[in-house]
């Protein structure tokens, strides 16, 4: 299939060097990253690729793919992609993705990684939601020393992703790696109690969940029914992009409820690719909206609070944001805040990217 025609918006350009067909509803797509670019797309486990797809009605569209590739392996990066029923992107990468295809894709963004790689985990994981689970999990195997549980529910055994993967490592470390199946088509949809009563055994650790949002939703309360700290648990949602990240848009001034701008910035510190800058921040203006007018090249994709790939740390004063989808109550307890929502709301702000 030849490249597709999507203008130049200065956005990276990433070959497809290989396409395999995980199973019959999934396939996952290889990525050469330049020479040039690796330090740009250097990733961190369990964040994810926005990529634009061509479109007959819009031009084009952005969808968010979890990277399944671990950043200690040499080689392409890798992101998993399952049909969903009326998903154009996900659908139109399973017909059409080739190998020698350009797709114009953004950095590596997100918060579902862990601290640290030495820490025992449990990983809940439903259908393709074994994406950014399966970074994670390479990655503490490679390079840390935890250990891992990983509940992995599915339809039936031809839907299990990476199922020859997941064995091989399970082998390869049995001390360190269990793997719990579930299949729907034999247990039947798990349940609240059922979650409650297989994850019980490792409660205690940091855990990051993944998949469908009825399955997210139930392992969360299965945890919850176990007294598990909420501040212990990380979960995963993407939401379909309403906003075209790849396409030029004037930015709008944040809402101020009717009274003019302050008289007075705020004062505003940032810490960006190992760099420090100060700057003197209008209060009705978004944080993301002024660091790129200031030329600072400021993580984003969708602009409009549904995804994380500009979440940034508050690291001293205050912030409100006007809009949030995907951040939990224990990333905002950390200070991670959206910058394409957030304005200030103390006279001194401190933000890292780091």
């Amino acid at each position: 299939m030849t490249e597709p025609e999507l203008p130049d918006t200065g956005f990276h350009r990433l070959r497809i060097t290989r396409v395999v067909a995980e199973t019959p509803d999934a396939c996952s797509l290889e990525l050469a990253v330049p020479d040039d670019l690796v330090e740009k797309f250097h990733h961190r486990p369990g964040q994810f690729l926005t990529l634009r797809i061509p479109s007959e009605r819009t031009g084009s569209v952005g969808r968010c793919y979890s990277l399944c590739s671990a950043p200690h392996e040499a080689g392409p990066l890798k992101v998993a992609v399952k049909r969903v029923r009326d998903g154009y992107g996900s659908n139109w990468l399973c017909d059409n993705a080739a190998e020698g295809m350009v797709l114009e894709v953004l950095p590596p963004a997100g918060v579902f990684t862990p601290k640290s790689l030495d820490t025992d985990l449990l990983l809940l994981a439903g259908g393709s939601g074994i994406t950014p689970i399966m970074s994670i999990l390479k990655s503490v195997l490679a390079t840390g020393t935890g250990s891992i549980t990983l509940l992995y529910a599915n339809r039936d055994e031809h839907s299990v992703i990476f199922a020859d993967e997941l064995a091989k490592l399970a082998k390869e470390h049995p001390d360190r790696l269990t793997v719990v199946h579930w299949l729907e088509s034999v247990q039947g949809l798990p349940s609240v109690p059922q979650l409650a009563a297989l994850t019980a055994p490792w409660a205690g650790r940091e855990t990051f969940i993944c998949g469908p949002g009825e399955f997210m939703d139930a392992a969360s309360d299965a945890l919850s029914t176990l007294g598990v700290d909420r501040k212990q648990v990380h979960i995963e949602r993407f939401i379909s992009l309403s906003r075209n990240p790849f396409e030029v848009e004037d930015t709008v001034d944040a809402a101020t409820d009717g009274t003019p701008e302050a008289d007075s910035p705020t004062r505003l510190d940032v810490e960006l690719d190992g760099e420090r800058h100060s700057f003197a921040w209008p209060r009705n203006r978004k944080l993301l909206d002024f660091l790129l007018e200031q030329g600072l090249d400021a993580p984003y994709s969708c602009r409009e609070g549904a995804c994380s790939a500009c979440a940034c740390y508050v690291t001293a004063g205050e912030v409100k944001m006007l809009h949030n989808e995907v951040l939990e109550p224990v990333d905002l307890d950390e200070g991670i805040v959206l910058a394409c929502q957030s304005v200030p709301v103390t006279d001194d702000v401190s933000v890292s990217y780091e």
